[in-house]
């Protein structure tokens, strides 16, 4: 199934999913949550497991406190010095996958002039997004909701507080190559990801690709991860500016309590995120 087929389909899931979140404690039935979506339990149990990976039953499973909780004692072994991180501004991390790049300071004092940034729109298994790029490295990454404008001026909005003297090109042919190794578990290739940050963020972004997928990691453990074990505020800034989504996974931190807690595209994606990822970990 590929990603224009999924995304109709995200519609229910996220509805579905809104409601496994608020209701997991009475563990509802199939039943109940089929009828949630306005669809036969047949149909329902069809339509997540393609999407999923797994049955609502089980992914149901990865929304409990007592689940979260046990994903962060184990992701306590990640939190090592950041010395031993790797975190010098350019890593190769996350199994080579993603390799973040820390923009020019002429580039960032000039706020991009010189610079052309392609953009479009592309869907994914969780709704569409927004997707920049300068050359072959992504600068953008942001999730849209279904009510917001999707008109090229409207989207070119986004990019003027970070590159206010870029050229902006809408341009989805020569982005799909891109779009077509982001949402995928096969066939992957390194993604060089651009972004504009200080020296504290691009620790704390880079600190997030060593998190593997399907596991999650606390504001407090990040920040001990980088040396900073008193910045966890600061931690929680830094997640919240992230303007690369998903590839930079700021969706795989959550409270040290076991809560998903809030995210900067909603929290019902942050969910869908999680549990899509724990379920591809596990098979």
């Amino acid at each position: 199934m590929n990603a224009a087929e999924i995304h109709p389909t995200y519609r229910q899931i996220a509805r579905s999913i809104e409601f496994l979140t608020e209701n997991f404690q009475q563990q509802p039935s199939l039943a109940e949550v089929a009828d949630r979506v306005n669809l036969s339990e047949y149909h329902f149990q069809r339509l997540f497991s393609d999407w999923a990976g797994v049955s609502p039953k089980k992914f149901l499973q990865y929304l409990t406190l007592d689940f979260a909780k046990e994903r962060l004692r184990r992701g306590l072994t990640l939190a090592e010095p950041a010395d031993a991180a790797g975190l010098s501004g350019t890593g190769r991390l996350h199994d080579l996958f993603v390799v973040i790049e820390g923009i020019t300071p002429g580039q960032f004092k000039q706020g991009g002039e010189g610079v052309t940034i392609r953009y479009a729109v592309f869907e994914s298994p969780f709704g569409s997004y927004l997707l920049g790029a300068i050359g072959d490295r992504i600068c953008k990454l942001e999730f849209l909701d279904d009510m917001e404008p999707t008109n090229k001026a409207s989207l070119a909005v986004r990019f003027a507080a970070e590159w206010p003297e870029a050229r902006l090109i809408y341009d989805a042919d020569s982005l799909q190559p891109l779009a077509d190794g982001i949402f995928t578990n096969t066939g992957r290739r390194p993604l060089r990801v651009a972004v504009k940050a200080s020296a504290f963020q691009l620790k704390v972004w880079e600190a997030l690709l060593r998190i593997p997928e399907g596991q999650v990691m606390s504001y407090d453990q990040i920040a001990a991860a980088i040396g900073m074990p008193s910045a966890s505020r600061a931690v929680g800034t830094a997640i919240g500016s992230n303007p690369v989504g998903y590839l930079i996974p700021c969706h795989r931190v959550i409270r040290k309590t076991g809560l998903f807690g809030n995210y900067r595209w909603g929290a019902t994606r942050k969910v869908a995120l999680l549990g899509w990822e724990a379920a591809c970990s596990e098979r």
